[in-house]
């Protein structure tokens, strides 16, 4: 269902975060923002990971006071260049004696061609590769504060993904939407395979789709799209109501012990036949190692 199930009764829980430290990337705005306010009312240690320092100052402010929580820090990342990435690791590895929970959530959606600073289309590099090199160059420390959680923001667009192994930066041909969908299918496989390599160790995984929320991801879109848009408006989620499942994968008591899945709407959901390829999701975790010259244990 593209909307969800609006009829569901809302999801909330009273669990609390005291002693635990996030980590959110894209942390100034949208689902972002609001996921940091709910943990950091939850009492949690809260690392906004922003590009924007400018706006990243706004929502610090916003999200002290609407909290009432002063542990709040900004840090600058830019998702779009592995030294921003390298540096922003080093200084959480020195800085933070613990990391209970990494909230991959910063993202690009149907933008016009570009690259990264090390040549990875844009939407591929922001939302997959470099979420892949961050986490793994903070797994060590996340392992260390087990129990732990590792979230990734997906969408329901991985529905209509394919991975292109042989194009993965789609350097033959472009199109904005379908790198999109690439990108948010490689967010599922991803979650899949960090979960099989991290069996046993006390850390776990999540990917989820947020809904189709008001946001201003959708400044790419053109015309027709808008359009359609506007449309449906009345059935999308405000950033809050879109922060939610990503608040649940951080949080639920009850799925403390799942690890890999895909959720939606605060539950468990199907995800595509693409997303379930082990050999797909194998191979991927191999060519993105490769493309970032990482080697995971």
């Amino acid at each position: 269902m593209p909307f969800g199930n609006l009829f569901r009764r809302a999801w909330s829980s009273e669990a609390r975060l005291d002693d635990k430290t996030v980590v959110i990337t894209g942390a100034n705005t949208g689902i972002g923002k609001e996921t940091a306010l709910d943990l950091a009312k939850r009492g949690a240690r809260i690392v906004m990971a922003c590009r924007d320092m400018e706006k990243a100052e706004v929502a610090l402010k916003e999200v002290t006071e609407g909290s009432g929580n002063q542990n709040v820090v900004i840090k600058k990342l830019d998702l779009s260049d592995t030294k921003s990435i390298r540096e922003f690791a080093e200084t959480i590895n020195k800085e933070e004696p613990k990391l209970n929970i990494l909230i991959n959530n910063a993202g690009v959606m149907v933008c016009p061609y570009g690259k990264t600073a090390d040549g990875f289309e844009m939407q591929i590099g922001v939302n997959h590769m470099g979420h892949f090199l961050l986490t793994h160059l903070l797994i060590d420390l996340i392992k260390r504060s087990t129990p732990a959680r590792i979230i990734n923001v997906s969408s329901m667009a991985h529905t209509w993904g394919t991975i292109n192994l042989d194009d993965i930066n789609s350097e033959k041909s472009y199109d904005k939407i379908k790198a999109y969908n690439q990108s948010k299918l490689a967010n599922i496989l991803f979650t899949r395979s960090l979960a099989k390599k991290l069996q046993g160790t006390g850390v776990t995984t999540y990917s989820l789709h947020p809904g189709v929320v008001q946001t201003d991801l959708w400044r790419h879109l053109n015309g027709p799209q808008a359009v359609i848009m506007k449309i449906v408006s009345p059935f999308t989620k405000t950033s809050a109501k879109g922060a939610q499942t990503t608040i649940y994968c951080a949080v639920a008591p009850e799925i403390e012990t799942e690890s890999g899945g895909y959720y939606s709407d605060c539950a468990p959901a199907s995800c595509s036949q693409a997303a379930s390829d082990e050999d797909m999701a194998q191979k991927l975790w191999e060519l993105s190692c490769q493309m970032l010259s990482v080697s995971w244990d």
